[in-house]
């Protein structure tokens, strides 16, 4: 019966993307637009964004190796390197490692961490853009040093926007395979630096993105965000070196997080709900149909499964303690559920994390609400105080405050080994902090070989007390003093005392990224051309539409072999 259901959604989600697309794509034979030079083969064009502009809705733009220092060109939408506004491009690079789309001046060695070979801007710059189209593919390509503006703003690295700040859904399906992120450079812990290494906004999906790398990030290394149902998969990514390995601000539904390594960053990863222009908040992990059993075998669409959080202590990052919640991140903490609701978090292993393993805590948002969505205002949370609110002497700066409690999250099955070697009281593989709410969080079948370490204690928190649908709350005492010290004093100040001690930020050192997979064959699925001349050169136009459709049959049967398949199924 499961088999016949999964084929039957397969089967008509192709179908619906082949009427679609299928009659457009024949009328137009993808072409295959090529870049700089392949194996001595000369392509027709020099630059990336001259190609792609260029180019008709599903051609293929191919890129031979050297390091493209992209700037765009004049009067565009989205301040970036390569802007992609036209839907179903396929961007793909001959080789991961030496296809560079660069940030930093012309005639500069690649990637350069030198600050005199940076391109500063006032508003900053992005790398490469898919803007407000659906289908997209980014594959095989590097990107680095597309930095924020000198106030902050933009620098993000590769990032498909459906729409940023907006508060509404601008993009459909969209696909990133063997894509690395990094930049090389950044002033210290402050502006310019790159932001985001691999981001998402405000799109609808289905997407994927799969072996991917990203580093060296003020904000974060990977972000899927300002989507109530993501139907997204972040799955085989590596994120280090930043502030968050990995944040999703109101994120939610049909969401997948799966075999990922996220290591010496601040915190290896932080979705939450904020009351921003992320919006509409909360990041709420139900399936959007009541009715729906997810994987996760309940209502819980958004799943985080055999992740492997480790040596998440690095308070020598870009970004933090210049300001904002990622500037804010709770040092030396695996991951933190911050504000959210109905995440489950399924076999994750958690190692070295001096603070917490997991952290469960609720989110005092302290933010304007979205000015350009204002009906949208503290959706999901419960409003404090309103915008314009004074200071209350040192412990409140003024501004609205959205309070957004964490509850309904099931964190189960999951591993630990040394976590909370700090030693501050409240330090442990496992924390809650959230105030009561019915339902409250549960936690079940956790274990450390060294004993499992919690607050509210490990027998406590594992009991009936704390099983799921249950009314329960955290320890808001002890703990959530200890998460405001790790926080450098997010929300009031910490004292200075032998117990509440935290690593301090010296100095920021960045690196290149390692050299990771490449592709192993990148003219696969290309339409014939004289880079791959052995793909068949008869039908142009029947083998571009056969890639584009497999392409949408791969994300569609992704998507659904994740929702169905149960959590107890060995991986």
């Amino acid at each position: 019966m499961r088999s016949k259901l999964r084929s039957a959604v397969v089967t008509t989600a192709l179908l619906t993307f082949v009427t679609a697309t299928g009659l457009a794509a024949s009328t137009h034979a993808p072409a295959v637009l090529r870049v700089g030079s392949y194996k001595g083969i000369a392509g027709q064009y020099s630059t990336v964004q001259a190609a792609v502009l260029a180019a008709a809705p599903g051609d293929w733009v191919l890129v031979g190796p050297g390091d493209y220092k992209e700037e765009g060109f004049k009067g565009m939408d989205e301040a970036s390197g390569v802007l992609i506004e036209k839907p179903y491009l396929h961007l793909r690079g001959m080789n991961r490692n030496t296809v560079i789309i660069d940030g930093t001046k012309a005639g500069t060695p690649v990637c350069s961490g030198r600050k005199q070979n940076q391109t500063f801007t006032k508003d900053g710059m992005n790398g490469v853009v898919a803007f407000k189209v659906d289908g997209v593919s980014i594959e095989n390509l590097t990107a680095c040093n597309y930095l924020t503006g000198t106030s902050g703003g933009e620098g993000n690295e590769i990032w498909w926007n459906g729409g940023d700040g907006s508060g509404t859904i601008g993009m459909g399906r969209y696909w990133g395979d063997y894509i690395t992120a990094t930049s090389t450079y950044s002033n210290g812990f402050a502006n310019p630096r790159g932001e985001y290494g691999i981001f998402v906004s405000n799109a609808k999906g289905p997407g994927i993105i799969d072996h991917s790398y990203a580093s060296n990030m003020g904000d974060a290394a990977y972000y899927i965000g300002a989507c109530p149902d993501c139907n997204a998969i972040l799955r085989r990514a590596h994120g280090q070196f930043s502030a968050l390995g990995f944040s999703g601000t109101n994120a939610g539904g049909h969401l997948i997080i799966e075999r990922n390594e996220f290591d010496h960053n601040a915190i290896g990863a932080a979705p939450d709900s904020q009351n921003n222009d992320d919006a509409p908040s909360p990041n709420s992990g139900r399936c959007p149909n009541p009715n729906e059993i997810s994987a996760a075998g309940t209502n819980s669409c958004s799943i985080w499964r055999y992740n492997f959080f480790h040596d998440n202590n690095n308070p020598n990052v870009p970004g933090l303690g210049t300001g904002g919640l990622a500037g804010s991140a709770p040092v030396g903490t695996g991951i933190a559920l911050a504000g959210i609701e109905y995440h489950t978090l399924y076999k994750n292993r958690f190692e070295n994390n001096g603070s917490w393993g997991v952290l469960v805590t609720d989110l005092p948002d302290q933010e304007d609400p979205p000015k350009d969505v204002p009906s949208q205002n503290c959706n999901g949370g419960i409003s404090v105080l309103p915008t314009g609110a004074p200071a209350i002497g040192p412990l409140y700066s003024g501004g609205a405050l959205c309070y957004f409690q964490a509850f309904g999250n099931d964190v189960r099955g999951n591993t630990f080994v040394n976590n909370g070697f700090y030693k501050n009281p409240g330090n442990a593989d496992i924390a809650d902090i959230g105030l009561p709410h019915n339902p409250g969080n549960c936690f079940s079948g956790n274990t450390d070989p060294a004993g499992l370490t919690a607050y509210p204690p490990a027998a406590l928190l594992q009991s009936d007390l704390y099983a799921c649908n249950r009314p329960n709350g955290g320890d808001v005492t002890l703990t959530l003093l200890q998460a405001n010290c790790a926080t450098r004093g997010l929300l009031f100040p910490c004292p200075d005392t032998p117990l509440t001690h935290y690593p301090p930020s010296t100095l920021v050192t960045l690196r290149m990224s390692p050299r990771q997979p490449t592709m192993p064959d990148p003219c696969k699925g290309v339409p014939a051309n004289p880079w791959c001349p052995r793909n068949g050169s008869t039908s142009y136009g029947v083998t571009g539409t056969v890639a584009t459709v497999a392409g949408a049959a791969w994300i569609v049967l992704g998507a659904a072999l994740v929702r169905r398949r149960p959590l107890d199924r060995r991986h």
